[in-house]
């Protein structure tokens, strides 16, 4: 039976956007409200931390060195230290009220980077990508909290959610990777949990975090849900797959609105777990600049 353990002795505020550099066999991750970027090796156990002057929405590496980041007023492009070296996009949402939430790439290595609508009071974020040429395009809006970006292996869809509204998405994508008309593939009732991070298998299954749900669903291509796995914390934010087979899942959660009651009863909140599966996650690809 598969053992879920913390990954190291860390507890963050809200760790996201965990991503694993094959290269480096490494996992990387944002604390958002901290405005960092963590690395940690974990044959060495080596850990880094990288600070930055704003929140960080995500992030993905570069295929050229360092990353292009999601801050809560523009995206960058940074070196390996976390310098940032070229604006590549402001926020096109009000960043007052809608800061850079979720993110990543799809199989071309083109980035992605979602808004989060801190009011609540209606859906005012949106999803945009950012081109291999740094050419910035709004793709999607009507969404009151963007989170799940994953693409399906085959490059013929892509998933998103909506946290605060409690569905998922599955958008169809043309060979050139352009978007079609979205469409709900899966919604999800009062105290199932609210669909969060988000990744994807080589058997094209979708692995969602499932924030205030207390676990980790695997969904089947048509929506069905196949697998769950129980968390010690309420609240996870996300997933990736990682290791020397990519059969690790490594899994953020936050201890972000909670009060010392919580975080004293549930001390492994804000803490990265990792968990052995039996199928291989897709690799994410670095950014690629053209």
């Amino acid at each position: 039976m598969a053992v879920l353990q913390p990954l190291f002795e860390y507890t963050g505020h809200l760790p996201e956007c965990p991503t694993w550099s094959e290269e480096e066999q490494a996992l990387y991750w944002a604390d958002i409200i901290e405005g960092e970027i963590h690395r940690f090796h974990p044959q060495s156990g080596d850990h880094q931390v990288l600070q930055f002057p704003e929140e960080v929405g995500c992030f993905a590496l570069r295929e050229k060195g360092g990353f292009i980041v999601a801050l809560r007023n523009a995206i960058w492009l940074t070196d390996a230290r976390g310098l940032l070296t070229h604006k590549v996009c402001d926020n096109p949402s009000n960043p007052q009220l809608a800061r850079f939430n979720d993110g990543g790439t799809d199989r071309n290595g083109r980035f992605y980077a979602g808004t989060f609508w801190s009011p609540g009071d209606y859906n005012g974020a949106l999803l945009m990508r950012v081109d291999n040429d740094l050419t910035p395009h709004v793709i999607q809006s009507d969404i009151q909290g963007s989170n799940g970006l994953a693409f399906s292996e085959d490059e013929k869809w892509m998933y998103s959610s909506d946290t605060p509204n409690n569905v998922i998405y599955r958008t169809p994508l043309n060979h050139q990777g352009m978007p079609g008309q979205r469409g709900i593939f899966r919604q999800f009732a009062e105290g199932e949990g609210s669909p969060d991070g988000a990744a994807v298998d080589v058997e094209g299954c979708y692995w969602s975090a499932m924030f205030d749900g207390w676990r980790i669903a695997r969904f089947s291509p048509q929506g069905e849900q196949l697998e769950e796995y129980r968390l010690p914390v309420r609240c996870p934010t996300m997933v990736c797959f990682g290791g020397p087979e990519m059969k690790t899942l490594f899994i953020t959660t936050t201890r972000e609105n909670m009060d010392a009651q919580e975080v004293a009863q549930y001390p492994l909140s804000g803490a990265i777990f990792t968990l052995p599966v039996n199928v291989a996650g897709v690799k994410k690809r670095p950014f690629i600049e053209r």
